[in-house]
């Protein structure tokens, strides 16, 4: 009976090993691809200052699923004394910062001839967002600015919308608007010499609309309204502030029509997004890791792409709130490394459709902000910002790549060189990718001999891999910058860079984001679930020599 036995095992041990190893070979697969870039011309431009985050109105009473996730980090209520904070901003040099969300169409300002009492908001369930009406005093408005200008940020303030209107029974707020407050607001931010970059009307109020909507005629109206106060208000001002509208959901028929009667009185049209749905989902994870969910965007950023080129208008687009998912994001995921995967998609497809500036729901606050609602550290997603705001520079090329469906590619010219910047995306859980570069354009490879300081340049024509000249392999090198989780772990809170973590010192001071210099004759490794910027500032195309 034991000498049947034995061959039985011996063939299960057998199997155990091969299938051990098989497993063991998958888990660390590796596939080759190939990065195509086209450099002829670029196809889209993304302002200098393209990153953009926010400040919401939302007191700490502000409740999602049972979760209370704002604490302090409210417009009325933020402590601005934090020198965290201030650096954190201030490393953007600098960063565009929008004031708004849900209540700022419930907020009055404090100015001279308001006549209502200037209160805080009250939780109430049965008024519109859960509040009653709130007040911004004007020494607090002081403080605001003060911070800002230290910290040399671009303000974008929004404005109540809904002011002077009705909501008739169907839900639609009916009437003009009453700039009478609004005008007087700005009238006093103007007398402080408060710089702001720009004017926004009204939170989510197109379309559907959220808790209200107003029609596109009407809203065209209102916006040409606030377009001849700034006007007036700003005749002796050098530089005019932007007018900025609707800042909701996109609609094509109503942004259409809006910005068909709005042709010369709106300067940005902006749209949110939340397209990984509400915060409470517990699938947000896999959502972010789907390629074709994040591709489910691109008809929004196209269709109002084409409205615009369509259209008479010389409005841009611009995403004015984008927080994947709503109602304040999902802790230890819109605020953990894996969104990083979502968040830099966002700003590669943005940009690929011409959006000019992308404002991240939230700078602090929520589960979605760029730093800790608490203590002000920086989540992983700052450092993704920060990146990106320091190496993508404005024109963005076409990029595709071959060789896994988990690897989202995106290139843009060098911000700080005359070369480019590639960003690679891997979703993939289990394999890396090697990849190489092919040029759909000529390109130029320029190299510094040692000797000598002349520059030595190898012309590339035509769909080409890149293959360095002989003798000049060791002296051409890229700079690499690749992140990754902490110990592995995607819902973690701490993202290393190259190796290593980043964190703020006891001065609450950015840590430098220095990179890996690479031999540029070697493939680029992009480990599962990681992401890298790579800096080649020898590789010119033709498409960064246009002013964009």
């Amino acid at each position: 009976m034991g000498l049947q036995i034995w061959p039985m095992c011996f063939c299960f041990w057998v199997c155990f090993v091969f299938l051990s190893f098989v497993s063991s070979q998958a888990a660390n697969a590796k596939v080759e691809g190939t990065v195509f870039i086209d450099g002829k011309a670029p196809i889209g431009t993304i302002d200098e200052d393209f990153v953009c985050a926010t400040l919401d109105w939302w007191p700490p009473e502000k409740c999602d699923y049972g979760t209370c996730s704002w604490g302090l980090a409210g417009l009325l209520n933020l402590d601005l004394s934090k020198i965290i904070f201030l650096n954190a901003v201030t490393a953007f040099s600098p960063l565009k910062i929008r004031l708004g969300g849900t209540l700022q169409d419930k907020v009055i300002y404090d100015t001279h001839d308001n006549q209502q009492p200037c209160t805080s908001f009250v939780k109430n369930t049965s008024e519109m967002f859960g509040f009653t009406q709130g007040c911004l005093p004007m020494n607090r408005w002081d403080e605001l600015n003060s911070f800002f200008q230290k910290a040399g940020a671009k303000v974008i303030f929004g404005l109540n919308a809904l002011a002077g209107r009705t909501i008739d029974s169907n839900g639609e707020a009916v009437g003009a608007w009453n700039y009478t407050n609004a005008e007087s607001f700005i009238r006093y931010t103007v007398g402080k010499n408060y710089t702001i970059h720009g004017w926004e009307l009204g939170n989510e109020l197109c379309g559907s609309g959220v808790g209200t909507r107003v029609s596109a005629n009407q809203y065209a109206a209102d916006t040409s309204a606030l377009h001849s106060i700034v006007q007036n208000v700003y005749k002796n001002v050098d530089l005019k502030p932007l007018i900025i509208a609707p800042g909701g959901f996109y609609d094509s028929d109503w942004f259409k029509e809006y910005l068909n009667k709005t042709t010369n009185s709106v300067d940005v049209v902006t749209h949110h997004i939340y397209n990984l749905g509400p915060g409470v989902d517990d699938h947000l994870v896999e959502k972010i890791l789907d390629p074709s969910v994040l591709d489910g965007e691109s008809g929004t950023f196209s269709g109002l792409h084409n409205i615009i080129k369509s259209s008479s208008t010389s409005a841009v687009a611009w995403v004015g709130e984008a927080g994947g998912a709503y109602n304040s994001g999902h802790n230890l995921v819109t605020n953990a490394f894996v969104f990083s995967f979502w968040y830099l998609d966002q700003l590669g497809m943005a940009s690929k459709y011409d959006t000019k500036t992308y404002c991240r729901q939230s700078l602090v606050g929520g589960n979605y902000g760029l730093l800790n609602t608490t203590n002000f550290e920086p989540n992983p997603d700052y450092y993704s910002a920060l990146l990106w705001h320091r190496l993508m520079g404005r024109n963005v090329l076409s990029t595709s790549f071959a060789g896994s469906e988990k690897i989202r590619s995106y290139t843009h010219c060098a911000k700080q060189s005359k070369g480019i910047t590639l960003l690679l995306i891997n979703l993939d859980n289990s394999t890396t990718v090697q990849a190489k570069l092919a040029f759909n354009s000529t390109m130029t490879l320029r190299h510094k001999h040692r000797s000598r300081t002349s520059h030595h340049k190898h012309r590339i024509h035509k769909t080409t891999v890149i293959k360095l000249p002989k003798g000049t392999d060791a002296k051409i090198r890229r700079e690499e910058y690749h992140l990754t989780a902490k110990d592995g772990n995607l819902q973690s809170q701490t993202v290393l860079l190259n190796g290593n973590i980043l964190s703020v010192n006891s001065s609450g001071n950015i840590p430098p984001l220095e990179p890996l210099h690479v031999n540029s004759a070697k493939p680029i490794v992009v480990a599962p679930l990681s992401i890298v910027f790579v800096h080649m500032p020898d590789v010119t195309v033709a498409a960064c020599k246009i002013q964009p």
